[in-house]
């Protein structure tokens, strides 16, 4: 979601990947969330870190223990930074299909702010 949000706020005008520490497929309460606010994530291809082809990051941004730890790993011998935002796993939520998506859209919501805070993007136009 994050990196979705990020391309969707700045456009090109930062360079954005997305990867996380297990393969998996894309979860599809998370397409839900992102459609609701303007976001097609449907052709999203899930990779892990290992799979990046380009490591010029000035920045990685991690939302759970297990991929800030990889991160730290990945990027013990490059000159990047690496910020931990600690955010809910949707994934983990219970009770019916509103309950659930509830939870994803909370952690969409709060992605967005702290994108739009981080990046200084608020008011930037899409490209």
């Amino acid at each position: 979601m994050a990196a979705a949000i990020l391309r969707f706020l700045a456009g090109t005008r930062i360079y954005v990947r997305s990867a996380g520490v297990r393969e998996g497929e894309i979860d599809p309460f998370v397409i839900v969330v992102m459609d609701e606010i303007g976001i097609d994530i449907t052709h999203h291809q899930p990779r892990i870190i290992e799979d990046l082809e380009d490591t010029s990051f000035d920045l990685i941004v991690t939302l759970a223990p297990e991929a800030h730890h990889k991160a730290l790993e990945f990027t013990r011998t490059m000159a990047v930074d690496v910020e931990y935002w600690p955010t809910l796993d949707p994934s983990a939520g219970t009770g019916n299909r509103e309950q659930i998506l509830e939870g994803y859209r909370a952690v969409r919501d709060q992605l967005f702010e702290r994108i739009k805070k981080r990046f200084d993007i608020s008011g930037m136009p899409q490209a």
